[in-house]
């Protein structure tokens, strides 16, 4: 079904994980652009502060506490949104948290927990939303991962959640295209990016952890969550690298595995020991209101490949003249050679 989309600046848009990192960026982003923003997140002074600040500026947001694992939680941020703006257009299912450390070190509540914010937050976030996009339209936007179909070692949980995720995504946009729903479904597919997700996350090893490069600046993933919102896409993969990944699983998985094996553990550790407190924020909201760590070294603060893929249609017309001009010269050619 052919999903018509509102322009950015006459929609109603929910944001959860709307506190820190890609959450905060497209939730900033969205309102500067004109949508009246729904923030959501478990720490309430931050929404609170945002809420504040983008008001300062004219714009027109609420902000709603609560935890995505929560179905209850989020049926309510459903109603405070559809009460306050009478609509919802498009949700964006961003929350997320990762874990650092060997598979089985990790204790099963830790495990639990992380899926209950990661996998059952995108459940809990898309069937309180849903019921008010199928009756007038609208977007969903799960956040997914460059591991959404490659393991990473260090981050099995996380990665094993974001498998999850890309699972739940496929088959729900499966159902509502056969009921014909005018509901677009995307999954946002995020190489590493420069967020808070390293000091949010918990920790078992015995030293600090890292992302390995490249990282991605969160602006980049806000501007294709901001652009799902408006045009009906599949999935967009935000850094060539979240793309290389899914190739490199398709076509050569062992020798993805043998690299990752070789080099995985080492990219995601520093030489900086653990200390203090290696709980993250996985069972509980850490300060926030920021949208970068400040990641030492390069950070991309672009991306051509999925600016290209955003707009693929254009790509794919303009390659398509480049084909037909370039026919017509070779043509032209052989033609005057004949003479």
């Amino acid at each position: 079904m052919n999903v018509k989309l509102k322009p950015l600046a006459s929609q109603v848009i929910v944001i959860t994980g709307a506190s820190s990192g890609i959450g905060l960026t497209t939730a900033r982003m969205a309102a500067r652009r004109g949508a009246k923003l729904v923030a959501v997140a478990r720490n309430d002074d931050a929404l609170r502060q945002l809420v504040q600040e983008l008001s300062q500026e004219g714009r027109e947001a609420i902000y709603v506490a609560g935890d995505v694992a929560s179905e209850e939680d989020m049926r309510h941020v459903a109603h405070a949104a559809v009460e306050r703006f009478g609509r919802i257009d498009t949700w964006v299912n961003n929350a997320g948290v990762s874990i650092f450390g060997r598979s089985e070190d990790v204790t099963l509540e830790d495990q639990r927990r992380l899926f209950d914010t990661n996998f059952w937050g995108v459940v809990n976030g898309s069937l309180a939303a849903l019921p008010y996009l199928r009756s007038r339209g609208g977007a969903l936007i799960n956040l997914g991962s460059e591991v959404s179909e490659v393991a990473v070692p260090l981050q099995g949980i996380y990665s094993a959640s974001k498998h999850a995720v890309k699972g739940y995504t496929d088959a729900l946009r499966i159902e509502l295209e056969a009921e014909r729903a005018p509901v677009s479904v995307t999954l946002i597919r995020p190489a590493a990016v420069d967020t808070m997700f390293v000091l949010h996350a918990r920790n078992y090893m015995d030293v600090r952890p890292k992302l390995p490069p490249p990282i991605y600046a969160p602006e980049v993933v806000a501007d294709a969550i901001l652009f799902a919102a408006e045009h009906s896409k599949r999935d967009i993969y935000v850094g060539a690298a979240s793309r290389l990944m899914k190739s490199g699983g398709h076509h050569t998985p062992r020798l993805l595995d043998r690299y990752l094996a070789r080099f995985g553990i080492a990219q995601q550790r520093t030489n900086v020991p653990a200390r203090g407190d290696q709980q993250g924020s996985l069972h509980e909201p850490g300060p926030d209101l920021l949208q970068r760590e400040g990641i030492p070294g390069h950070v991309m603060e672009r991306s051509f490949y999925t600016r290209s893929a955003m707009h693929s249609r254009a790509v794919n017309t303009a390659l398509m003249a480049l084909g037909v001009f370039t026919a017509a010269v070779w043509y032209g050619r052989r033609a005057a050679q004949r003479l």
